[in-house]
């Protein structure tokens, strides 16, 4: 559910998975205009959806309209809604989005990491501070252009939240063993996010959640000066695991074949 909707490629995952899995269904767009949201949700069954996914710009609104779990309560937005014993739930998958898809691309990454810096302090951010929590790392450093926007992460989120105004960016990522940039700047259409990487350890992990292009900008200097990288293409993929698993209880599988399915399909668009 969105508005618009057409630009998702949530469509092209699910139905990969069902067609893999064989099972009787289908997943399809809905453009739900704001001013109907509440009633669309509210009649997924007669719809005859078993859950829905949620898309800008109705991540914030949804959270008043279903039994919210604490992921999404925290992070404030919700992404992902099923039907559970006649009641509505909601949860917000990019959290282990995230970090699945940084387990997959470089296992162990977290070992021995003490300092994250995040770029960004908007709807994402919050999803990847979540999960650098859950995960343990002891510092999280968020840069954003409004500050008063990062202290919010850390009156959500706690004391292991540093907000710091984002032209301090590249004189502080010497400590940093993760960057991750959680704006939209380097996707298609969007400003080049201009950072310098020279301060970070070799040992370093950079992760962007743009996965239009999936190649960016930002993963092109990374890898240039040796860094390991993880792509926004991955979140993508894994995010939409465990909407899956609550819809219909299987877990599917994040593959190369179908990681090379939506690749073709973004480089037509």
């Amino acid at each position: 559910m969105g508005w618009p909707v057409e630009h998702s490629r949530s469509p092209l995952i699910h139905n990969y998975w069902i067609g893999q899995l064989g099972l009787a269904a289908e997943y399809r767009r809905e453009a739900v205009p704001p001013e109907r949201l509440a009633t669309f949700v509210s009649s997924l069954a007669k719809h005859g959806y078993v859950g829905a996914n949620v898309t800008v710009p109705h991540k914030e609104a949804a959270l008043a309209l279903a039994d919210a779990d604490e992921r999404a309560t925290a992070i404030g937005a919700v992404n992902t809604l099923w039907l559970e014993d006649g009641s509505l739930r909601a949860t917000n998958t990019d959290v282990e989005g995230f970090i699945n898809n940084l387990d997959a691309s470089v296992p162990a990454w977290d070992r021995g990491l003490e300092t994250a810096a995040v770029l960004g302090a908007g709807g994402a951010a919050r999803a990847v501070v979540a999960a650098l929590i859950e995960r343990g790392i002891e510092r999280i450093n968020v840069f954003n252009r409004s500050l008063d926007r990062a202290e919010a992460l850390r009156l959500q989120f706690g004391d292991q939240v540093h907000p710091l105004r984002w032209e301090e960016k590249n004189g502080l990522l010497a400590d940093a063993g993760l960057l991750v940039n959680a704006t939209s700047l380097g996707m298609s259409g969007q400003p080049r996010l201009d950072i310098s990487l020279s301060r970070l350890p070799l040992s370093a992990v950079v992760a962007d959640i743009v996965y239009a292009p999936i190649e960016t900008p930002l993963l092109t200097a990374a890898r240039d000066r040796g860094l390991r990288t993880v792509d926004g293409l991955g979140m993508l993929l894994h995010q939409a695991v465990g909407g899956f698993e609550r819809w219909f209880g299987m877990r599917p599988q994040v593959t190369e074949a179908l990681r090379a399915l939506v690749t073709a399909d973004l480089i037509r668009k």
